[in-house]
């Protein structure tokens, strides 16, 4: 597909472009309006395209825990009969906990660790099916009180008795962002994986106890542009961290449910380059 059409959707969806503006602007791109429409449900998330993952071995089941104005909505995962478990909070991207976040919530329980995918739009009513309204209700959000209640997810997660304290978390796109202001706001944070997520401010990178991996696609252009003063703060303050940008691929490559933007090379390598460091980091028992 081309190149434009993707960064118009990835600009739709990371803006306030209207659906009617975009819809415009892509029948322009596409040669027509009929065109348009063929070409919409290869950009868009299809979650019956993409196959669910399920595990014989974890447990799965909805939570909910104190945030700053009620009870925060989550899905937690962890494996049967296992405690002592390192913990990974699940940050998703910006239309909310979707299926497809889920999954991943799944996922990283099925590697060996107590996994919590929080719903950010809990204080709104919680995530609606319909994705724009998703992306309309996360730019609602207080964002201080939104970074308060994942504080306190992290918090739960250190107090369940079937962990063992250590905490790290995941997250993408939004999500990876708050990846980021986490590791600035939490300093007993152990480790923090943002998948092409916002750089924080260069100024904040000094308060990061946390070891930090971050992943980028080489066509990410809008949030590649944040790299360079990130990553020389990193290197400037002696933050542990690693930074991978996975060459020809774009964002949200590691989103199965996007088939224009999913890239299955740079997902499961990225994937298994986070497993591995929150072994290190969250001393997981052996399986």
């Amino acid at each position: 597909m081309d190149q434009k059409i993707i960064n118009l959707y990835d600009e739709y969806t990371h803006s306030n472009i209207g659906r009617k503006d975009f819809m415009k602007k892509l029948a322009v791109l596409a040669g027509s309006t009929a065109l348009a429409m063929t070409i919409l449900p290869m950009l868009e998330n299809n979650y019956a395209a993409a196959a669910g993952f399920s595990s014989d071995d974890i447990e799965v089941e909805n939570i909910t825990y104190q945030g700053v104005d009620g009870e925060i909505k989550a899905v937690l995962a962890k494996p049967k009969g296992k405690k002592n478990l390192g913990c990974v909070l699940v940050i998703h991207e910006n239309r909310g906990l979707n299926p497809h976040i889920i999954d991943v919530t799944k996922r990283v329980a099925a590697e060996g660790f107590i996994a919590l995918g929080v719903d950010a739009l809990s204080p709104l009513g919680g995530t609606p099916a319909d994705e724009d309204k998703g992306r309309e209700l996360i730019g609602k959000l207080d964002p201080e009180k939104n970074l308060q209640n994942y504080l306190k997810g992290l918090d739960y997660l250190r107090n369940r008795k079937d962990g063992n304290g250590k905490v790290g978390c995941v997250g993408f796109c939004w999500g990876g962002g708050m990846a980021n202001k986490l590791a600035v706001n939490d300093p007993k944070l152990q480790v923090a994986v943002a998948y092409y997520g916002a750089q924080p401010n260069a100024a904040d990178v000094p308060k990061i106890k946390a070891s930090i991996m971050l992943h980028y696609g080489g066509l990410d252009e809008r949030i590649n542009a944040g790299i360079p003063a990130y990553e020389q703060a990193l290197k400037d303050n002696k933050i542990d961290y690693k930074l991978y940008i996975y060459d020809g691929v774009n964002h949200a490559f590691n989103n199965n449910t996007s088939p224009t933007r999913y890239n299955e090379a740079a997902a499961k390598l990225a994937w298994s380059r986070t497993i591995d460091l929150f072994r290190q980091k969250l001393a997981v028992l052996t399986r």
